[in-house]
C-alpha cells in the first residue's frame, strides 16, 4: 500500500539556528489563552492554515517563508499575521513553529531562536522524504528519529506535533472538547511541560491529543507507520501508535 503525504512535502522554508537554550526552564500556562505570541517559520500548507487558525483564536502571529516578507502579503492581508524574515520569526515569541523541508532546517538563519522568550516552545512538524525531496540524511537514515535530528540541528528542544496531519483537516474536522470520537493527534516530546504546552494549544484548536512519548519515541509518528494521516480518535490513535514497527518503509529510506 503506497502512503499519502499528509503534510505538503513542498512546504517553504526560510533558514535556522545554533543557540542551545537551557533544559528544564519553566513554559508559560497556555491554558485558556489566546493571547500568545507565536512565530511560524514556513508558510506552506501547514504555515499557512496554522497561521489562519492561529490568528482566528486571537493569538498574534508572526509568519515568515523562503523568500521575504513582501510575498506573504494575501496571507497577512487574510489573518492579520505579521510577515517577517525568518531570522526574526520568533522575536518575542512564546511558542515557535518550524514547518520547513527537513532539507533546509540545516540552513536557517544562524540564531533564529535567540529573540523567542527564555522557555519558549518550539513544535517541529517535519517528516523526512528522501526519495521525493529531502535526500540521504545519515544519521536519520542510521535510525536517529526526525525530531531529534531538527533538536540537535537548531540547537533547542522540540516538541514533534501536526507532522501526520492533512493541512486541510486542520480548517475543516476541528470540533468542540467532549465531541465524541474527536480527532486526535499524537504529540511526542522529552519535556513534559512544554508538551502540555502543545496539547492545550491543540486543544484549543478543536483537536484532542495523545502523548506519544519522548523525542526517542516519536519514530512510532514518521511517515510509513500506522498513525500516519491518521483521522482516528484518541482511542484509535493509541492503537496505531501502538501497532507501530521501528523498520522504516523502503519509501521512506534513502
Amino acid at each position: 500500500m503506497a502512503h499519502r503525504s499528509p503534510v505538503d512535502g513542498l512546504s517553504e522554508a526560510p533558514a535556522g539556528g545554533r543557540r542551545t537554550r537551557r533544559a528544564g526552564v519553566r513554559h508559560r500556562s497556555t491554558v485558556g489563552r489566546s493571547d500568545m505570541r507565536i512565530g511560524i517559520i514556513g508558510a506552506g500548507n501547514i504555515g499557512g492554515n496554522l497561521t489562519r487558525r492561529l490568528t482566528a483564536l486571537g493569538h498574534q502571529v508572526t509568519v515568515a517563508n523562503s523568500r521575504s516578507p513582501e510575498t506573504l502579503g494575501a496571507l497577512t492581508e487574510e489573518t492579520g499575521a505579521t510577515a517577517a524574515e525568518a531570522a526574526h520569526a520568533a522575536d518575542g515569541a512564546e511558542l515557535v513553529i518550524v514547518t520547513v523541508p527537513l532539507k533546509n532546517v540545516p540552513d536557517l538563519p544562524k540564531g533564529f531562536l535567540e529573540g523567542a522568550v527564555p522557555g519558549a516552545v518550539v513544535i517541529d512538524t517535519n517528516n523526512y522524504y528522501p526519495q521525493q525531496r529531502d535526500g540521504r540524511i545519515d544519521a536519520i537514515e542510521d535510525g536517529l528519529t526526525e525530531s531529534r535530528w531538527v533538536s540537535a540541528q537548531i540547537g533547542h528542544p522540540v516538541v514533534k506535533a501536526f507532522n501526520g496531519t492533512y493541512a486541510q483537516d486542520l480548517l475543516d474536522r476541528h470540533t468542540a472538547p467532549g465531541t465524541p470520537h474527536r480527532h486526535a493527534l499524537p504529540v511526542a516530546g522529552d519535556d513534559p511541560a512544554a508538551k502540555q504546552v502543545v496539547r492545550d494549544l491543540i486543544d484549543a484548536l478543536g483537536f484532542d491529543t495523545v502523548d506519544a512519548g519522548t523525542l526517542d519515541d516519536s519514530w512510532r509518528q514518521q511517515p510509513g507507520t500506522p498513525v500516519y494521516g491518521s483521522r482516528g480518535d484518541a482511542e484509535e490513535v493509541r492503537r496505531l501508535l501502538d501497532a507501530a514497527q521501528p523498520e522504516r518503509p523502503a519509501e521512506f529510506r534513502a
